[in-house]
């Protein structure tokens, strides 16, 4: 498509003197060039993001299994029902949350209460002696840690790119693939490579900014392996 277009003006046109060269490229350099850092970055944003998502999915898993330990040492029922609820938490996030965060839909409340049950059963454990204080204690601790962490994963599914920021990327693309139609210059074959390329690296960037917009779909995507593995350790 680009190269047509190119080819069509070159042949309509006859650019074949290079008197626009001077103004136009340097107009060029600045839309380019701003263009440029723009997506940079937002594609180091979203680089970031991605990464800081998957670390905190792990600590998210680490700190309930780490719950779980500290649980199991409790007085019976709550020794029983912090396992339970652990079992029950790690299942939603694997089989409702994720798919829904996948899908970039509003997260349900399930999880948000089954941490409020665990919260009050390890509160309310009768703890005896000072190592199931100390144990219960760990335990509470741990389950804010999943708190932050929970909310800091559902934080992330909900971010993507400003509606503001796409306009400035498109607009900018657009303006950066049509600027290099005013050039001129004797050679077409030249000229045509140079559009088609720039077309296609903005194009590519763009979609890979697309694509790694939610860091739980796409090129990015993350997988709940952490809770796989923490589901495991909680049989």
């Amino acid at each position: 498509m680009a190269a047509t277009v190119a080819v069509v003006l070159q042949k309509k046109f006859g650019w074949d003197d290079e008197r626009n060269n001077s103004s136009a490229g340097s107009v060029f350099g600045v839309v380019g060039g701003l263009h440029a850092v723009l997506v940079a970055f937002v594609l180091i944003s979203l680089f970031d993001a991605a990464a800081a998502a998957r670390t905190t999915s792990y600590e998210e898993a680490n700190s309930l299994v780490a719950v779980h330990w500290a649980g199991s040492t409790l007085p019976e029922p709550t020794k029983d029902q912090v396992r339970e609820l652990t079992r029950a938490y790690a299942a939603a996030v694997i089989n409702e949350e994720w798919p829904r965060m996948r899908e970039g839909e509003p997260v349900v409340g399930t999880g948000w209460q089954t941490l409020d049950q665990l919260r009050t059963v390890i509160a309310e454990a009768k703890a005896d002696g000072d190592w199931q204080e100390s144990r219960q204690a760990e335990a509470a601790n741990q389950l804010w840690q999943v708190y932050q962490s929970r909310q800091a994963r559902l934080d992330a599914a909900g971010k993507g790119v400003n509606s503001v920021v796409w306009f400035a990327l498109i607009v900018g693309g657009i303006m950066s693939v049509l600027f290099p139609y005013l050039f001129g210059g004797p050679n077409l074959i030249p000229h045509v490579i140079i559009v088609v390329t720039l077309t296609a690296t903005i194009t590519l960037l763009l979609f890979a900014i697309s694509q790694m917009e939610n860091p739980y779909s796409g090129g990015a995507q993350i997988n709940p392996d952490a809770f796989r593995s923490a589901a495991e350790r909680l049989l």
